[in-house]
């Protein structure tokens, strides 16, 4: 076991206030935009709704000793602004004191289990907003996949706008992450074209009662000058996993030009790069920006 480990299991069996008490000293960052005037969060929220795997391993994420590693690296990295993530990961890193002057996001709806029958149906298991302000953090995120056959789908679109109306109300960001998706041989798959992904952005932001601090998460994808002009709210890009790292950072590079790009999200492409060098990854990814 780790010495970071170590750490965090002794506060949480001999002081579990030690977690309020970090969150409520934290050093909070002024802004979600960096010194260059972007975005550049590292997602962690994965292994909360099951999904595990990195390329051909199927529980690289499920090391939480290895994943904090990975994680604080990159949180140290210049350039990094910020750090989104379920409750029980958040926590850690605020045990390890590694959360100063970075925007921290709470992911929300962790409930649709990859690869389960209801995955569609994807309930608010994670963070409310009420909490993400009591912890001083800076906006909670949405995943919102919008699949046409499936009936959960109505509901998954108004407990996305209930989410999106109690953070704009507490001047939270709301960040929402939406696919269309539909169901292929048994399992869900965003349809990543073009055309679907505008009409996510348009579905999207038309969520809640107000508007104000909903900012979009999307995929990047052939012709995101018609994807991002689909909408007038900040978006941010995400990384997904990534096979091709150069074309990937070349699309990023590209779509990060465009006036409602405000930066980038990702997750296992920088945390768990081919060749392990999580450092050189997210230096390569700050760059772009």
């Amino acid at each position: 076991m780790s010495d970071k480990v170590s750490r965090i299991v002794q506060a949480r069996v001999k002081d579990p206030g030690a977690i309020a008490a970090a969150a409520a000293r934290r050093v909070k960052a002024t802004s979600p935009l960096g010194e260059h005037g972007k975005t550049m969060i590292i997602a962690a929220d994965h292994p909360a709704r099951g999904a595990n795997a990195v390329g051909g391993d199927p529980t690289a994420m499920a090391d939480r000793a290895e994943l904090l590693d990975r994680l604080c690296i990159a949180l140290e990295r210049p350039g990094v602004t910020g750090v989104l993530g379920t409750a029980d990961i958040l926590e850690d890193l605020l045990l390890l004191g590694v959360l100063d002057g970075k925007s921290v996001f709470g992911s929300m709806n962790r409930g649709g289990l990859a690869g389960s029958v209801f995955e569609i149906d994807d309930r608010f298991t994670g963070y409310d907003a009420e909490t993400i302000a009591a912890m001083g953090f800076d906006g909670g995120k949405t995943l919102t996949r919008i699949a046409l056959g499936d009936p959960a789908t109505p509901s998954v679109l108004e407990n996305t706008a209930h989410a999106v109306n109690e953070l704009n109300d507490r001047r939270l960001i709301a960040m929402v992450e939406p696919f269309v998706s539909e169901w292929q041989d048994g399992r869900i798959r965003n349809d990543l074209s073009t055309e679907a992904v505008i009409k996510s952005v348009t579905i999207a932001s038309g969520l809640g009662r107000r508007t104000a601090y909903t900012w979009l998460k999307l995929p990047v994808v052939p012709g995101m000058e018609r994807v991002l002009a689909a909408s007038t709210l900040p978006a941010v890009l995400l990384g997904g996993e990534v096979t091709d790292p150069e074309a990937a950072f070349a699309s990023w590079g590209k779509a990060l030009k465009l006036p409602t790009a405000q930066g980038l999200v990702v997750g296992r492409s920088l945390l768990y790069p081919a060749g392990g060098d999580v450092a050189g990854a997210v230096d390569k990814a700050v760059s772009l920006l």
